[in-house]
């Protein structure tokens, strides 16, 4: 098969990851960068041995010999950024989340359709070794009937920039849109989300903090406006509900990690701090009358299947999957429509905070405005 041929739009912190990775995939050629720091552009241009440096995306989409956009920018970008690149004929793998807001997500997915353009949104957790074992447990029925789950993260103290980690712009409303639930919390509700067949949104009830000490002088630069502690409790038309705790900076030790529960079984999902992993998949049952509890091997599970099942490869990385797609390997996940479910949750939250009331999808819907920046 030939190689995908992809332009990157941003060369930041998230640029620069998903070079790495591209760099890791034979099947992978990044031709050009674009950013509207000329300088950063050519240094990563540079670094990763791109040729073309562009600091206007538009002249960027008017090659002809770029198959896809990679999206690398703040929340309240991606929506303008990607509906005119879908236009201009390329698919388009985005950053989390999908955008600012549900509003603008809903014209990510329009205009995909429209074009008929592939819209991939970087969901890494749809791809770890242990939602590949739970989604398994679970399509096999070994949970039973599913009825709630818990989505969590955690960080200590770590809100980008004030405690020293990223820019002052993922902590701006005008440019992330969100904070805690919008960065991390994307990641963990969603994949809850996909291992509960992605349900049908009923109701939000939720609360959003930022009660933590921070660095004065890195407050007043950043403008700090965003959570740094999103709760809350949802609703399924299914019946299905789902409690979430998603911290960017708390007082605590740790969290449990996510979990699912079922009729017959559950499972809990790894915990992981800001920087490592500190807990493993485990499995949850009654076996001859005796409560069982115990632990997969994910490492055995993954070396097995990658050997026996086609296309194993393919759901790697979010990005393997992402070029397997595009080569026509292996179908799309439908990561754009989880992201934006993931998105309506989180706006249900801010709503249900601002409100002080559970709020109703609909309501959610209704309220969704647009907070695209123009470029």
């Amino acid at each position: 098969m030939s190689k995908v041929r992809i332009g990157i739009v941003g060369v930041g912190l998230i640029g620069q990851t998903h070079l790495s990775n591209y760099a890791k995939i034979q099947d992978a050629e990044v031709v050009a960068v674009c950013d509207i720091n000329e300088q950063a552009a050519q240094a990563v241009a540079s670094q990763f041995g791109i040729p073309d440096v562009y600091t206007d995306f538009r002249e960027l989409l008017k090659r002809d010999d770029i198959d896809a956009i990679d999206v690398c920018l703040h929340n309240n970008f991606h929506a303008p950024v990607t509906n005119e690149a879908l236009k201009a004929g390329k698919h388009v793998y985005c950053e989390k989340p999908i955008a600012g807001t549900y509003f603008d997500g809903v014209t990510m997915l329009e205009t995909a359709k429209e074009t008929g353009k592939m819209l991939h949104i970087q969901l890494n957790t749809l791809y770890k070794k242990e939602t590949k074992a739970a989604k398994a447990l679970i399509e096999e029925g070994s949970l039973g009937k599913l009825y709630h789950a818990r989505s969590t993260g955690f960080r200590r103290r770590g809100r980008p920039f004030v405690d020293g980690y990223g820019t002052k712009f993922f902590n701006r409303k005008e440019t992330a849109a969100g904070g805690a639930l919008l960065d991390m919390g994307v990641y963990h509700i969603a994949q809850i989300l996909y291992l509960l067949g992605v349900p049908t949104l009923k109701s939000v009830s939720g609360k959003v903090y930022q009660e933590m000490d921070m660095d004065a002088s890195r407050r007043e630069e950043s403008q700090f406006d965003v959570e740094e502690l999103g709760l809350g409790f949802v609703r399924f038309e299914e019946g299905v509900t789902l409690d979430l705790i998603e911290a960017w900076s708390v007082h605590m030790g740790g969290f449990e990690g996510s979990s699912v529960l079922g009729s017959k079984g559950g499972v809990r999902l790894p915990s992981y701090s800001s920087i490592s992993q500190t807990s493993a998949l485990t499995f949850h049952t009654t076996v001859a009358d005796m409560d069982l509890d115990s632990t997969i091997n994910l490492d055995d599970m993954d070396l097995r299947w990658g050997r026996l099942k086609p296309d194993y490869d393919a759901y790697a990385s979010s990005q393997q999957h992402w070029i397997a797609a595009i080569q026509g390997r292996v179908p799309l996940l439908p990561t754009a429509e989880i992201a934006l479910q993931t998105m309506l949750i989180s706006e249900g939250v801010y709503l249900s905070d601002q409100l002080g009331r559970e709020v109703t999808a609909e309501e959610i819907i209704a309220h969704s405005q647009s907070t695209n920046v123009l470029v």
